[in-house]
C-alpha cells in the first residue's frame, strides 16, 4: 500500500461513518481533524496520524496504524487504528439532564420560563 489515503475514504473504510458521503460531509462541516488541523475530504492520512471525528454527540480520537481504502469488516477495521477516545460519561449524568419528549412540539411560554429558570437565565 502507498504512503497515504484520503481521510474521507479511510474513516468510512474503518467504519467510523456508515457511508463515504457521510464521511465527506462531516469533513466539509469541520467535524474531522487530522493532526489537529480541520480536514477536507481529500486530506491525506498517513500511519501514525491522529484523527479526531465528532459524530453522534461524541468525539472519537484515533491513531492510524494501518492504511485501508476499501471498506473492511469490523474485526479487521478495529486493527486499523488505536482508539484514544475518552470514556463516555456515566449513565447517571446523562439521565439527570432535562430532556423533552420527541414530538411534543415547542415549549409553551410557561415551560420555557421554567427551562430558563433551570438553566440560570433569570431575567429579573
Amino acid at each position: 500500500m502507498g504512503g497515504s489515503v484520503r481521510v474521507d475514504s479511510w474513516t468510512w473504510s474503518v467504519r467510523l461513518f456508515k457511508t463515504r458521503s457521510a464521511a465527506a460531509s462531516a469533513c466539509r462541516a469541520g467535524h474531522v481533524r487530522v493532526d489537529g488541523v480541520t480536514a477536507k475530504p481529500s486530506t491525506p492520512v498517513t500511519i501514525g496520524a491522529e484523527v479526531r471525528v465528532r459524530a453522534h454527540g461524541t468525539e472519537k480520537i484515533v491513531e492510524v496504524t494501518q492504511l485501508v481504502n476499501k471498506r473492511v469488516g469490523a474485526p479487521i477495521a478495529a486493527t486499523a487504528y488505536i482508539d484514544h477516545s475518552p470514556p463516555p460519561p456515566p449513565k447517571e449524568i446523562l439521565a439527570a439532564l432535562p430532556r423533552r419528549d420527541r414530538g411534543t412540539g415547542r415549549p409553551t411560554k410557561k415551560e420555557r420560563r421554567e427551562l430558563d429558570r433551570l438553566r440560570g437565565f433569570d431575567d429579573d
